[in-house]
Formats: C-alpha cells, sequence, structure tokens
C-alpha cells in the first residue's frame, strides 16, 4: 500500500465573477486564508504564478496583483527568480485562547486603539433598531458612529445606538476620552444578558472608505444587544471589521455548552 500524500491538494477552483468584487481581491483572500492554515508550510514556497492562473482560471496580472497585496500585509516575500516564499515569522503560530470577560474585553479594545468620533446624534432610531431597545413610538435614542484603529489603521467600526435617557453624558467630547460603555457605568449602568449576532456583508463605498478596503470586499458583522440585571435593553450596537485584521474569539464553558451560549445555527432560505 502506498503511503497517503503529506501536502494538501488542491482543487482547481476558478473564481466567480462576481460584479463589484475584484478578482484579485478574491484570490488574496484564499490565499491569505491558506497561508494562516500553515497549508504552504512545509517548503514555505506558494505555487507558481502559472499554477495559481490555471488552478483559479485568472490572468497573470490578477495573480500579480494578490502577491503584491499578500506581500504589502508582511505575509510573504517575493525573491526574484525563486518565487514567492511565506515569511513564517509573521504568522500568529498559536492562536490565542480567550480569557477575558466582555467588559475586560471592551476596557481591552479601548486601550489598544485609537478612537475617531464619527458622529453623535440624538433621533428616532430605525424600526429594528427601537423594537430591539423597547423604545415607545416617538422616543428618541442617542446615536453614536465611531471608528477604532491601530496605529493609524482602522480596524473597528462601531454603530451604536443608547435610550435617550441613558445616553445624556454621550456626546463627541465625552466619546473622545472615554468608552461609550465607561460613561454608562459611570452613570450607574450594570451589565447583565448579551445577546450576539454574528454574520457577514460586503462593504459598501462609505464602509470601504472608513476601513481602507475594496468596495465589495468581505466585512465581520456583529450585532450585540446589552441588557442590564433586570433584562432591560441598555445598548444596542453594531461592530464591523475587516476579516484581514481582525477575528472573533470565544471560549464557552461546558457547563453552557448545551444552551444558546454556544451559538446556534440559524439559516433564512427563501423559494
Amino acid at each position: 500500500m502506498k503511503p497517503a500524500k503529506a501536502q494538501v491538494e488542491l482543487a482547481e477552483s476558478p473564481l466567480p465573477r462576481t460584479p463589484g468584487t475584484s478578482l484579485h481581491r478574491q484570490l488574496f483572500v484564499v490565499l491569505r486564508d491558506e497561508i494562516v492554515r500553515g497549508v504552504y508550510s512545509a517548503s514555505g514556497l506558494l505555487p507558481k504564478e502559472e499554477s495559481l492562473c490555471e488552478r483559479f482560471g485568472v490572468s497573470r496580472i490578477t495573480v500579480r496583483r494578490a502577491l503584491a497585496d499578500l506581500a504589502a500585509q508582511g505575509l510573504v516575500e517575493r525573491r526574484h527568480g525563486r518565487g514567492t516564499f511565506v515569511l513564517q515569522d509573521r504568522l500568529p503560530l498559536v492562536r490565542a485562547r480567550p480569557t477575558l470577560s466582555l467588559i475586560d474585553s471592551l476596557r481591552q479594545t479601548a486601550s489598544e486603539t485609537q478612537v475617531q468620533v464619527l458622529r453623535v446624534e440624538r433621533v428616532e432610531a430605525p424600526s429594528d433598531v427601537a423594537a430591539l431597545l423597547q423604545l415607545a413610538p416617538g422616543e428618541k435614542a442617542v446615536h453614536a458612529l465611531r471608528l477604532r484603529s491601530m496605529n493609524g489603521t482602522p480596524v473597528m467600526l462601531s454603530d451604536a445606538w443608547v435610550p435617550e435617557r441613558l445616553g445624556k453624558q454621550v456626546t463627541a467630547t465625552t466619546l473622545r476620552k472615554q468608552a461609550l460603555y465607561e460613561i454608562l457605568m459611570a452613570q450607574g449602568v450594570k451589565f447583565g444578558r448579551v445577546i450576539q449576532e454574528i454574520t457577514a456583508e460586503l462593504s459598501d463605498p462609505v464602509r470601504a472608505k472608513l476601513m481602507q478596503t475594496e468596495v465589495g470586499a468581505p466585512l465581520l458583522k456583529i450585532v450585540r444587544v446589552l441588557h442590564d440585571p433586570a433584562a432591560r435593553p441598555v445598548q444596542y450596537i453594531t461592530v464591523t471589521m475587516t476579516p484581514e485584521r481582525s477575528r472573533i474569539l470565544m471560549d464557552i464553558p461546558g457547563e453552557t455548552v448545551n444552551t444558546l451560549s454556544a451559538g446556534q445555527f440559524v439559516h433564512e432560505v427563501t423559494g
């Protein structure tokens, strides 16, 4: 019996010609994922340009643009006459284990990033947000849009809504000095139950500009509804991130693995 091959066999998979989504960005995402998963760790050498063209059904120009983006991210090094090599010292060897509580996680995010307050207003919330915050008809809410960056690179776009009765101290000035959760806690708000939904979406022109990515690029979208200990909703927030720079870590205790705390797959199929 012949021994199984050690290398990973990669099947040909032409990239879809999706309007608004560039082929080189799609190829960049696929190759980046394979690099992070260690597909090329044995030799460190990526397939030749000709092989990538054949595998994905794209032109050499598309392949070169994708490889250039990988090099710009510090993931690979292109060596003249030898090929493109993975820079092993730039990759995370072990995934960090999440050990922080919600508040500690928020505190760490606030301390590690620089905030730009884009908008603070007191308006009626959209109907879906108003329903989740249990706002009365005509009741206003405080809307805060912020962009968080690390070393000048955008990593999080936060779009938050708070009932007006709890957001009296929420202004552009206070948000430049304190995170939103800190402002709420200073008013005596305590956090209890959190409902969270994780989805994906394509970046529109506005988000693409703010997140410094391409229109149509994939984005991670996290929606959270935070409640107080009495189960009253106190904040609705949408966080948008790029999978190129961010990921979501969860640590589910064994005693909650058979509860909704472990998450649930929800499918919405029409037709």
